[in-house]
């Protein structure tokens, strides 16, 4: 594992943006910047730390990370359905093909968990029992596991203020955000996709706990695209100690986000506002567990870099389009 002195010296330096020269117009997400070409668009994942649909500082090797384990995945989940990954030129690129994006994020949820609004675990210690039109029993417990995984979708971030917003399949239909037929399509893949997802993090020691994911259309056709089970878009926990920490009413060890969110929920902070500056111990911190996970995951050492990165990027790129 890295040392925690080059995670503290890299935080000086990390990949807040990047400017790519004669490539258009920049577009932004909360972590990824693009540009569009004509058929394909070059995607930098960079180190900016988002929860609660806020951007909270900047992680260093979490783009790396992010970008790295969604190839890894894209490769291993291609027999169930189509992705817009194209190639990795470098840790924190993504040359993807161009999608027509379907404004719904599927979020698949295998146990009742979670800190944000947008969570089964927050609507329900509230009172709630009907979430996401579906009907939840009494008695459940933080962190348990569901008779079987849920679907609960949301708007992508086009909500009030930015944030997400629950819906229910009878709302996307009703809406005609999408088709009946294409909704069906969609919730069948993404169940299928965490259900092979669960299965190989078990060989890993890890709970799958619940994920996001995000389609678009190529050509008519429905395509994977974003990311897929990274630390960013999933909660992970540590198989072995699940139980015996359920038992005791204590939180699962994690190796996501989830971590960052607790840390700031404890600090009354849920994403109105202005947001408390992150420590330097949970930079690093959060930094070792994305690390982590990704060489749990993948079966692969990370291979960090010295830096800043932006040239590379750009060379990398540019060797790129030089070579189609």
């Amino acid at each position: 594992m890295m040392q925690d002195k080059k995670i503290i010296a890299s935080i000086p330096k990390v990949l807040k943006t990047i400017d790519l020269k004669g490539f258009g117009r920049k577009q932004q997400g909360k972590v990824r910047d693009f540009y569009v070409l004509k058929d394909k668009r070059i995607i930098v994942t960079t180190d900016r730390q988002s929860a609660f649909d806020v951007i909270l500082g900047h992680i260093p090797f979490k783009g790396a990370v992010l970008n790295s384990l969604a190839a890894f995945w894209f490769t291993k989940t291609k027999h169930i359905i189509p992705n817009h990954k194209i190639s990795v030129p470098h840790p924190n690129v993504l040359i993807a093909k161009n999608c027509e994006p379907i404004p719904i994020e599927m979020i698949v949820r295998g146990y009742i968990s979670g800190v944000t609004k947008t969570s089964i675990w927050y609507s329900y210690e509230r009172g709630e029992r009907i979430i996401y039109g579906i009907r939840f029993p009494d008695g459940l417990k933080k962190n348990q596991k569901l008779p079987k995984p849920v679907i609960t979708p949301t708007t992508h971030g086009g909500g009030k203020d930015g944030h997400d917003e629950r819906l229910t399949r009878e709302e996307i239909i009703k809406r005609k955000l999408v088709s009946e037929k294409l909704y069906k399509q969609m919730e069948k893949t993404a169940l299928s996709l965490f259900d092979f997802g669960s299965k190989l993090c078990k060989r890993r020691g890890l709970i799958l706990v619940d994920t996001k994911y995000e389609f678009g259309l190529v050509n008519g056709k429905l395509t994977l695209m974003d990311e897929i089970h990274t630390p960013d878009s999933s909660r992970f926990w540590i198989a072995k100690t699940y139980a015996p920490r359920f038992k005791k009413g204590i939180e699962p060890e994690n190796f996501d986000k989830e971590f960052l969110r607790l840390w700031y929920a404890k600090k009354g902070y849920r994403g109105d506002g202005k947001p408390p500056k992150m420590s330097e111990e949970l930079i690093v911190a959060l930094a070792k567990r994305y690390m982590d996970v990704y060489e749990k995951i993948s079966g692969k050492k990370f291979k960090a870099y010295t830096y800043p990165i932006q040239n590379e990027i750009e060379k990398s790129v540019q060797k790129y389009v030089k070579s189609k």
